[in-house]
């Protein structure tokens, strides 16, 4: 994980954007914000630096998720009004989803937050809002979950409040995506997601790189005779 002095020289890349709070859904295109540039690239080269040193195919996941889990996202996003429902505490979850042999299922990689008995989480190929983005091919943004319609909980523990899904394509197939997402509404922006999808295609590239596919085939078997 990173220091707290780097954590909070990531963490502000977008301190001074303003925060979404009519409950933004789209499907996502890049942008640019000057301002944050120069923290928002250190952010992504420590993601870099972080895949290429893995070992495995499940590292190469686990520690890109470390990063944006320590760095991106609203992390004062939970006091605002309404942001957190009763009961509920902020809190994320960062993984990647990939598409199974068959294509019938997307099973939970490298996940951070996500409790042990979800470790191997399999969905739908087109279940809710990360299968929208494994038929589209495009980025997605939530900032408000409850005012996305098609949104589904599949997080075992809570519904989460603002999610960022960054499709993972390799030779112009979707074969995954990258996710981030968080309890208090309105914590993921923009800035964040353009980080996320920054990141992507060198995940793409380690895990094909670690011979992910074969291995994914593996663990996928496995997870069907526990089911």
């Amino acid at each position: 994980m990173l220091d707290p002095a780097d954590r909070q020289a990531l963490v502000g890349h977008a301190a001074d954007r303003d925060r979404p709070r009519d409950g933004q859904v789209e499907m996502s295109q890049p942008g640019h914000d000057p301002s944050a540039a120069g923290s928002a690239i250190t952010l992504v080269c420590e993601a870099g630096a972080r895949i290429c040193a893995a070992d495995g195919p499940e590292t190469v996941v686990n520690r890109a998720a470390s990063v944006v889990f320590a760095g991106l996202g609203d992390r004062h996003a939970h006091e605002l009004p309404d942001a957190l429902r009763p009961g509920q505490t902020q809190f994320f979850v960062a993984g990647c989803f990939f598409v199974t042999p068959g294509r019938q299922h997307q099973m939970l990689i490298g996940n951070i937050g996500f409790p042990p008995e979800q470790r191997r989480l399999l969905i739908p190929i087109d279940g809710g809002n990360p299968g929208q983005v494994i038929a589209s091919g495009m980025p997605l943004l939530l900032a408000d979950t409850e005012a996305a319609p098609d949104f589904r909980q599949y997080l075992k523990t809570s519904r989460m409040g603002s999610a960022i899904y960054a499709p993972l394509i390799w030779q112009g197939d979707t074969i995954g995506l990258f996710i981030m997402a968080a309890q208090a509404r309105w914590t993921m922006r923009q800035a964040d997601l353009e980080i996320l999808r920054a990141i992507a295609p060198t995940i793409t590239a380690a895990w094909m790189a670690h011979g992910g596919p074969e291995w994914l085939r593996s663990e996928y078997m496995e997870a069907i005779r526990n089911k």
